[in-house]
């Protein structure tokens, strides 16, 4: 049976892509094509955000004040809305960032387990 790409595919769930746009709009502003690409620059090509959950992340972060957005042109001279981290949006990837570290060592812990403690 051949494994389609799909299958070599890591999904994101919605509070990990949250927490790499912030962190992506940590090293400066940016539109939606170029967090993309640079999330999956940044993960050797792993990770491809598609457009059909990025642009819902970005309208939920900008809703919840993390991120602000104004129209600019782009490199290629068109015109692109621009995505920039704010104080909250910091605040909020700082808390997300311990988060995901206890979550990473839970994880950890688990699979590294000899048996199941009862």
């Amino acid at each position: 049976m051949a494994k389609s790409g799909y299958q070599n595919r890591i999904e994101l769930v919605q509070g990990t892509l949250d927490m790499l746009v912030l962190k992506t709009l940590q090293w400066g502003d940016q539109h939606g094509y170029g967090i993309s690409q640079a999330i999956r620059a940044s993960s050797n090509e792993v990770l491809q955000v598609e457009t059909g959950s990025l642009y819902p992340a970005l309208h939920r972060l900008e809703r919840a004040g993390w991120v602000s957005a104004e129209w600019k042109k782009s490199d290629a001279n068109q015109r692109a809305k621009f995505y920039r981290i704010t104080a909250l949006g910091k605040k909020q990837l700082a808390n997300d960032y311990e988060r995901w570290g206890k979550m990473v060592a839970t994880i950890e812990a688990i699979m590294s387990a000899k048996e199941r403690a009862l």
